[in-house]
C-alpha cells in the first residue's frame, strides 16, 4: 500500500510523522528529519565497501543479545527516524516479525560512514540526536587522505549527555587495527577493508 500525502513537500506545521510516511512511494531514497522529507544522496562504492565490511565484521563478533543490521531506521521520536549505516541493538523483547524502526532506547552503537552529501549530518546533526537519545556508543568513519578509513570513537559522556571522543591510550581515530569491548568484544583492520 503507498501512503500518498496530499503535498510531501510541504509538512504541516508540527512535520510528517513517521507512520504518515512510512509507505510513501518516491522516486529517491529519502529520511524524516524533524518531519521534514529530505532526498538521502546517492553513496559511492567506497561508502558502500566500508559500511559492508563494518557490518559483517560486527555481525561476526556479535554475541547475544546483540542484533546487527544496516540502514535499519531507528525510530528517535515520530518526526526522526534515522537510518545509520549500521546499527547494534539488544534484542530483547523486540518481534522481528513485525520490526520496522528499531527503538531508539534499545540501540547500543550507531555507525555512519561520511560521504560528501552525509558530511553535516554525519558530524553534527545525528551524533547530537542520537547524543540527547541516549545511544551509548557512536562511530564515525572518515575517508583518510590515503583512502583507507578513520574510525573515530565516541562515547556518551552521562553527566553532560554529549559525545566525547573515546579516552584510550591510542587516541579516538583509529586508522590500523581497531578493538572495542563494548556493546561486545570486536577487533576489526581497518587496513584490510580494502585489498589491492
Amino acid at each position: 500500500m503507498t501512503a500518498e500525502p496530499i503535498d510531501w513537500m510541504h509538512p504541516p506545521s508540527k512535520g510528517w510523522t513517521y507512520e504518515q510516511v512510512k509507505d510513501l512511494d518516491l522516486p529517491f531514497d529519502w529520511e524524516l528529519v524533524d518531519g521534514v522529507i529530505e532526498p538521502r544522496g546517492m553513496t559511492n562504492h567506497w561508502h558502500d565497501t566500508v559500511r559492508d565490511e563494518l557490518y559483517f565484521q560486527l555481525r561476526s563478533a556479535r554475541q547475544d543479545p546483540y542484533e546487527v543490521n544496516t540502514e535499519r531506521c531507528v525510530l528517535v521520536d515520530e518526526y526522526n527516524p534515522p537510518k545509520p549505516d549500521v546499527v547494534v541493538f539488544d534484542r530483547t523483547g523486540l518481534d522481528f516479525f513485525s520490526l520496522e524502526c528499531v527503538p531508539v532506547d534499545a540501540v547500543s552503537l550507531v555507525v555512519e560512514v561520511v560521504s560528501h552529501g552525509s558530511r553535516t549530518d554525519d558530524r553534527f546533526r545525528k551524533p547530537a540526536m542520537y547524543a540527547e537519545a541516549g545511544v551509548p556508543h557512536y562511530w564515525r568513519v572518515e575517508r583518510g587522505e590515503d583512502d583507507f578509513p578513520v574510525l573515530h570513537e565516541f562515547w556518551l559522556d552521562q553527566s553532560s549527555g554529549v559525545y566525547t571522543a573515546a579516552n584510550r591510550p591510542e587516541g579516538a581515530a583509529h586508522t590500523d587495527r581497531f578493538r572495542a569491548e563494548v556493546p561486545f568484544p570486536v577487533e576489526i583492520d581497518l587496513k584490510s577493508i580494502f585489498r589491492f
